[in-house]
């Protein structure tokens, strides 16, 4: 387990990192999440021991980066978000040099370096300089030493920039594989990527942090921005009467005309999607209005994360933020964990 307390950074007057504190479980996917400028960069770093805080703790497995720094790195992975490769040394030359670097026997360095590269598909560019490979097999090298013997925590800033699609879905299996036998932190800007692979997020802007939790409960605490969408043929008035009189309706927040006497309506939810939908269809029927369409709009993580970044944050009042946003239950497990 990585341990994050107090974590906080100044850059001479400005403030960076807040005071900000979490944990990334064994075996666990953590997305780290936020626009740019709000830390993310910034946060990875320190964790690595790359860049020195300028106040809080980071413990690797009980060790402490600031106080042992040789035996807590050595238990660290780490892809920044620019790749730390030498584009005048050949792809193989720098897996060689990387694995002295983490002090791989020299009896097991060959087959870690084959290893690595035939997990990231780099084999075939081995006798390249690095500085004429594209900017996709650069972070592919980048990721490759990143893993290289086997670390237990393995960090990623941004491991699919400038990848193709078929890479991106490589290497978003790769990171999937990855949680069998290590724990992984990574921060995206593709949201959707994030959903597929990540336990649990952290949500980070301008230093603080606006969320913890997992993707589907933070998904859920946003209910109640629910939108329903319902095509109909027939009176424009009857049907916006029906829908607006039935119960779990909020309101009607457009109406379009599309041919003749369809329409489409955009409703507002207050209550059970799944509810009000067979309610609404129900109710449409019974006055002889046919259904074209009917489907729902769910929360998800891009609805989440805007709203979050959105909402101002006092600097005595974090968890009160949280608290209005993450469901209940998880209330007592982000005040551990946040300690904000």
């Amino acid at each position: 387990m990585i341990t994050i307390e107090n974590l906080t950074k100044f850059y001479g007057k400005n403030r960076a990192v807040n005071n900000i504190s979490f944990t990334i479980n064994d075996n666990e996917i953590l997305g780290f999440l936020g626009p740019n400028g709000a830390g993310k960069s910034t946060t990875m770093n320190m964790i690595a021991g790359y860049l020195p805080m300028s106040g809080g703790t980071v413990k690797i497995s009980g060790t402490d980066i600031s106080k042992e720094p040789v035996k807590a790195k050595a238990k660290i992975g780490y892809l920044p978000q620019d790749p730390p490769v030498y584009p005048d040394m050949r792809v193989k030359e720098y897996m060689s040099f990387c694995a002295g670097l983490k002090r791989i026997p020299r009896s097991k360095r060959k087959d870690e370096i084959q290893r690595v590269m035939e997990l990231l598909r780099i084999t075939d560019v081995k006798d390249k300089l690095i500085k004429n490979l594209s900017g996709g097999y650069k972070r592919r090298v980048g990721f490759a030493q990143a893993i290289m013997g086997s670390p237990d925590f393995i960090i990623l800033d941004e491991p699919t920039v400038g990848l193709d699609p078929n890479q991106v879905i490589e290497v978003r299996n790769i990171i999937r594989e990855l949680k069998k036998s290590h724990s992984v932190i990574f921060s995206s800007h593709i949201l959707s990527e994030v959903s597929e692979v990540c336990d649990r997020v952290v949500i980070i802007n301008k230093g603080d942090i606006r969320a913890i939790d997992t993707i589907e409960n933070l998904e859920k605490s946003f209910g109640a921005t629910l939108i329903l969408h319902i095509k109909v043929k027939g009176s424009k008035t009857k049907s916006a009467s029906i829908i607006e009189m039935t119960k779990g309706v909020k309101e009607i927040t457009d109406i379009s005309e599309e041919d003749g006497n369809i329409f489409s309506f955009t409703t507002q939810l207050d209550g059970d999607a799944e509810e009000v939908r067979r309610r609404l269809m129900s109710e449409l029927i019974k006055n002889n209005v046919d259904i074209v369409e009917i489907y729902t709009d769910k929360p998800n993580l891009e609805n989440v994360f805007i709203q979050l970044i959105n909402r101002p944050v006092n600097s005595g009042n974090l968890m009160d933020l949280v608290n209005e946003i993450v469901p209940e239950k998880n209330s007592e497990q982000l005040t551990k964990e946040d300690n904000n």
